[in-house]
């Protein structure tokens, strides 16, 4: 049974992505007589696994009943990073004059263009991840498809037969649709298919304030668009510090985003050509009215349609397939990676995880989910990158904390490329210089975030990073200041007095 896939819109490069990631003339292989493994669900978890355990050796069956590259490929990832690209340069653009940089005339945004440009990466990438590759280059037999289990070690997909020894549920999350009344009706955008505009909506009404509707909204705004934020909280990105997040809401202010925090959605409705938000907020009735609606509230678990109750495997609408520490789900056999088992729904976490199924399912390791160490990022203008704990994650496991800040506005390389809005922090340990915790805000936190994870995941002290030598000027210096001012808490005034009459007694 072949799958109906719709890209929109249908040109070359849409044409050459599907011809990778679902090739309408792909004829299933006849199963082999048992697997060591069988995949189901060919995301960036699913791909790790199979393409890692084929490497091992492993005799490996991977089924995918969309898209091959899952979310991150299609529509997370790599076309959100495209039009955010684009719209930085847009930006970069109009800031150039604080450089004496000027452009005569007036300077033209052509959103289809850049729309067209992301299209064509995203067609390149997708090789990377196609069904011809793992099949050809990889030996995985590559099933199009809808997989479900048919008993406790046997899957079926297009009325075959699959018997494995170990199997991986990797079939990912998708952007949920939230209950208000009339959203269906009205019609709304989500990352699903916010990707496949090639016009640029003049008047584009965000709901949801977390990291994907915060980074689109920028993003659209630059390009040209009218964006308005609806979100029920007080303020945007309200899983990270409150300083991180005024500073990317004061980021986004400037960029002409509008905000409506404190928001209930009542209902959404259509009104001619128009799309009308009604809201509550503060004790008032507001009406926000716009051309599309682009929902970001969450992700649900593609947990229907496997059949899992055949398999012994226990799962839940919203939390997904259950699995312990090591991905094992209630049928030892069976494990799970990615968005489909574990809150944090990043497409590095599941390559991690994939990594665990691997020597769990294969060679009967017991490696743990609890030992990684997980950084993330929104890709804002400056961007926010965490990794570790917050001080109230420390402080509620009765773990005295000692902050350390350093704003950007302190670091040259920052003064020089007019970057300067931001800041390094770290939690550590009180007395020890053990890194708990860092948040990073600036423009390539994302970039930067990399030394403070190492440090965690090695067990490196903040002193290690301060004997490294960092290149002058950049912006990651700023990190080695944090290393500078723990060493400066260290020099308590006995110890001043110490090296005071040391130095008294070398000049005797």
């Amino acid at each position: 049974m072949k799958t109906n896939t719709l890209v929109l819109p249908q040109d070359e490069h849409n044409k050459r992505l599907l011809n990778n990631v679902h090739p309408s003339d792909w004829k299933n292989s006849e199963p082999a007589f048992r697997y060591n493994l069988v995949v189901i669900g060919a995301g960036t978890a699913g791909l790790v696994t199979a393409a890692g355990a084929a490497g091992l050796g492993a005799k490996v069956a991977l089924i995918e009943r969309h898209l091959m590259g899952g979310d991150c490929l299609n529509v997370g990832c790599v076309p959100s990073k495209g039009i955010i690209r684009a719209s930085r340069a847009a930006h970069d653009a109009k800031a150039a004059g604080q450089f004496g940089i000027f452009c005569n005339g007036n300077m033209t945004i052509d959103f289809g263009k850049a729309m067209e440009r992301m299209r064509r990466i995203r067609a390149g990438i997708s090789a990377h991840d196609s069904f011809k590759r793992f099949s050809k280059e990889l030996g995985i037999d590559v099933f199009l498809g809808s997989g479900q289990f048919s008993g406790l070690d046997s899957i079926e997909v297009d009325g075959k037969r699959l018997r494995f020894a170990k199997a991986a549920i990797c079939t990912g999350a998708r952007a949920a649709a939230p209950p208000i009344p009339g959203i269906e009706e009205t019609g709304y955008l989500s990352n699903e298919n916010v990707f496949w505009l090639t016009e640029l909506p003049k008047r584009l009404l965000v709901i949801g304030g977390g990291p994907i509707g915060c980074e689109l909204s920028q993003a659209f705004s630059r390009m040209g668009s009218d964006v308005t934020i609806l979100e029920t909280a007080g303020r945007l990105l309200i899983r990270e510090d409150k300083d991180a997040a005024e500073t990317v809401q004061r980021s986004l202010l400037r960029d002409g985003v509008k905000l409506v925090l404190n928001a209930k959605i009542l209902k959404t409705e259509k009104r001619g050509a128009h799309k009308v938000i009604t809201a509550a907020q503060d004790g008032n009735t507001i009406e926000v009215v716009g051309d599309e609606i682009l929902v970001s509230v969450g992700r649900a678990p593609n947990v229907n349609g496997l059949n899992l109750e055949a398999a012994g495997v226990h799962s839940d609408p919203v939390n997904g397939v259950a699995v312990n520490e090591m991905l094992q789900t209630s049928n030892p056999n069976i494990y799970a990676a990615g968005d489909i088992c574990f809150p944090y729904k990043f497409t590095h976490t599941a390559d991690a995880l994939g990594r665990i199924v691997i020597a769990n399912a294969l060679f009967k390791a017991r490696q743990k989910t609890s030992s990684l160490v997980i950084p993330w990022c929104t890709y804002t203008d400056p961007e926010v990158a965490h990794v570790g704990m917050y001080e109230k994650d420390a402080q509620d496991r009765g773990i005295e904390v000692h902050t350390l800040t350093v704003p950007l506005a302190e670091i040259d390389r920052a003064l020089l490329d007019g970057e300067t809005e931001g800041f390094v922090r770290v939690h550590l340990k009180k007395g020890t210089d053990k890194i708990l915790g860092a948040t990073l805000v600036a423009r390539h936190a994302g970039e930067m975030i990399n030394e403070l994870s190492l440090a965690i995941t090695s067990g490196l002290g903040l002193s290690a990073i301060g004997k490294t030598i960092h290149p002058y000027p950049t912006q990651a210096e700023a990190i080695k200041r944090l290393a500078d001012a723990y060493n400066r808490t260290r020099l308590t005034p006995f110890i001043k007095k110490l090296f005071s009459a040391w130095m008294k007694w070398q000049r005797n």
